[in-house]
Order: structure tokens, then C-alpha cells, then sequence
């Protein structure tokens, strides 16, 4: 049996965790072995363990304390590839496989535009940080992007030929998905049924820009009765119940906090908004797409126009134009969409899609002819 090794320490609730929760059972149903290699206090945490998997605990606290337990790892077990994601971790993941001098496939994923994540990192860090991906991706046998907007701008930002970096789908569609947006939400605004009910949902920062999206709902709201629900939690919270009290929308908003299962809300939503700066994909959009719900989104770096084939899915807005968005979610609202034509949209992004791509990219399963 193939072993694969996959190797993330991620935040726990991010993206990336819910790409590998979708991935990782997929790829375990094609009878791969899958070693999920844990640094304490990091995701991703699996509510469930499929058969085929094993978690393996580095016995580390801290990813800058991670190496020498996976180098570890890779001498003793010797898998036949390793699957990493994010920057740091792909760095280390590559440094151990040259280390270990181990057969071992590596495919590193980058899921954000880098160019955009490094205008927050400081002169030094931006340079060494750049300097490591130029030197250190050449080692790897698959580099691995969400949308090919990411592989664009890494290409450019390594010196990588474009050719030698592989947009693989991610694994949004689940049967999981589909069972679970099936489940009731005991929500006021979804029993009753007054009025429109439009969502977002996403981490409450800076880069969602939730407070594009309220701009254009205030907008909306003055010619028809609305109300908006945003899921996620984070430092914006309270900037957004202040600007929605100063557009004099308080009581048609909601922000619930996190939530388990974000897909019931989408299939009962009359609409859902991504008003994001920027992504690596935009997971969310394929999600509330596989429930049958009309989309808008900014058409921000990168992965947006991927999903909704330039505007033909759903509509795309400039990037903090909340006129512009406004006016699309009223178009929405009054013409909305076949929900079955939007699901037939992202069967590219269903996870045994996906599984089978990944595990070509690693070597792991033969091209198809």
C-alpha cells in the first residue's frame, strides 16, 4: 500500500483546514495510507478518523520546532510522498526530504497570492522569505495552486516557470456538504421568511471586507427590505456593528460567530456575497454554489473569476466598489439564478475530483490518457 504523508500545521478553522478535512478521506478511499503529521495546538483536527489514516503526533509545540521529529519521521517511514502546505511548512518539508536523502515525493501547496501576503511582512523578512522560494521550490517534485491567478503571481515572484506549477482543484463538494446542508437552522430570519436573506461568510478581517458589503446592503436596504447575516469571527466585529449603527442598519444585521455547519445557511440564503480583497481560491463560493444559492463576488486575487468562468456563474464587482455591488445583489434578488445550473458549476471542485488530481500530482496514481 502507498503511503502518503501530509504535513500542514495550520490554525485549525482556516481554509486550508477544510481543504485537508475534504482531501485527506477522499484520498484514503483510493486505498492510499495516510500519515497526518500533527504539531501540537495545530489543526487539522479530524471530527472523524477515516479508515487508512493515522495522526501521528511530531511531539512539538511549535512549527519552528518541528524539523528534527519530521526528519525523523521521514528516515524511519519513508513514505512515498509528502504533501505540505503553506510557505514555513513547505520550506522545512523540503530542507528534510534534502536532509533525510529519502526517495520521497514532495508537493508543496501555496494557496494565496504570495505578492499580496508579503506586502505585510517587513523589508528583511519580505526578502529572506523571497529568497527561500526562489532557492528552495526548485526542489520539489510538484508545486501546487488553487487557481491559476496563484500560479500567475507565484511564476512571477520565483522565477518558476509557469509550465512547472499545477492547478489542482480543491476538494470543496462533499457528500458531507450535501448531507449537512440538508440539516434545519434555527434562525428567526430563516423561519419566518419576511424578507430576503443575504450572507457572507468568513473570518471578520481587514482583507473579507465586510464592511464593503455593509455599505452596499445599506444601499439595498433603502430601496427594499433586506436582511444580512455574516458568519465568522475576528477583530472586525466591533468596527462593523459601529458602522452598521451609522448607516442606521443595525437591526437588519446578524453576526452570529463561528458556526459548525456554515452550508444549511447557505442553502436557506436568498443570496451570498464574497466582498474579499483578496484569496487564494474562495472556497466559500464553490460551497454556497454546491447548495444551490445565487453568488456575487469582488473580483479580487485570485481564484473569484475561476469559479464563476468570468462573470458567467455569478457577477463580479471591483474590488471595494459597494455601488457596483449593490446594484448586482439587486439584479440577484430580482432574476435569480436555476440553482441547478450553479451546482453543475463546481463539479470540477467535488473532492474525489480533487483526490484523483492530487495524488497524480504526487506520483501516486497514473495520468490519465
Amino acid at each position: 500500500m502507498k503511503r502518503l504523508a501530509i504535513f500542514a500545521a495550520t490554525s485549525g478553522h482556516s481554509g486550508v483546514d477544510r481543504n485537508l478535512k475534504n482531501l485527506i478521506p477522499a484520498i484514503a478511499e483510493r486505498g492510499i495510507r495516510v500519515d497526518l503529521l500533527h504539531v501540537a495546538n495545530h489543526g487539522p483536527w479530524l471530527e472523524e478518523q477515516p479508515p487508512g489514516v493515522e495522526v501521528i503526533e511530531l511531539g512539538t509545540a511549535h512549527v519552528n520546532t518541528s524539523f528534527p521529529p519530521l526528519l525523523r519521521y521521514l528516515r524511519q517511514t519513508r513514505p512515498d510522498a509528502i504533501l505540505s502546505d503553506k510557505d514555513k511548512v513547505n520550506r522545512l518539508t523540503l530542507w528534510a526530504r534534502r536532509l533525510a536523502g529519502v526517495p520521497t515525493r514532495v508537493g508543496v501547496r501555496v494557496g494565496i497570492t504570495m505578492s499580496r501576503n508579503l506586502t505585510n511582512r517587513g523589508a528583511f523578512q519580505r526578502r529572506l522569505q523571497l529568497f527561500s522560494m526562489r532557492r528552495f521550490y526548485r526542489w520539489a517534485d510538484a508545486i501546487i495552486v488553487p487557481s491559476a491567478g496563484v500560479a500567475t503571481d507565484l511564476a512571477e515572484l520565483t522565477g518558476i516557470p509557469v509550465e512547472h506549477i499545477q492547478v489542482l482543484p480543491n476538494p470543496v463538494v462533499t457528500p458531507r456538504l450535501e448531507t449537512l446542508a440538508e440539516r434545519e437552522v434555527d434562525h428567526p430570519w430563516f423561519l419566518e421568511r419576511r424578507h430576503p436573506v443575504i450572507l457572507g461568510s468568513g473570518e471578520l478581517s481587514a482583507r473579507k471586507d465586510f464592511a464593503t458589503l455593509l455599505r452596499a446592503f445599506a444601499r439595498l436596504r433603502r430601496e427594499r427590505p433586506c436582511r444580512l447575516i455574516i458568519l465568522g469571527k475576528g477583530k472586525q466585529r466591533e468596527p462593523l456593528l459601529t458602522l452598521a449603527r451609522e448607516l442606521g442598519v443595525e437591526r437588519d444585521l446578524d453576526l452570529p460567530g463561528f458556526v459548525e455547519n456554515p452550508y444549511a445557511w447557505m442553502r436557506r440564503a436568498d443570496l451570498f456575497v464574497l466582498s474579499s480583497r483578496l484569496e487564494g481560491f474562495g472556497n466559500v463560493l464553490a460551497e454556497a454554489l454546491a447548495t444551490g444559492t445565487p453568488v456575487i463576488s469582488t473580483d479580487c486575487p485570485s481564484g473569484p473569476a475561476e469559479i464563476l468562468d468570468g462573470g458567467r456563474v455569478g457577477p463580479l464587482v471591483p474590488v471595494g466598489d459597494h455601488t457596483a455591488l449593490a446594484e448586482a445583489m439587486r439584479r440577484m434578488l430580482d432574476e435569480p439564478p436555476n440553482p441547478s445550473r450553479l451546482q453543475a458549476a463546481v463539479r470540477p471542485y467535488r473532492s474525489e475530483v480533487s483526490a484523483v488530481r492530487y495524488l497524480q500530482a504526487l506520483g501516486l496514481e497514473p495520468l490519465e490518457r
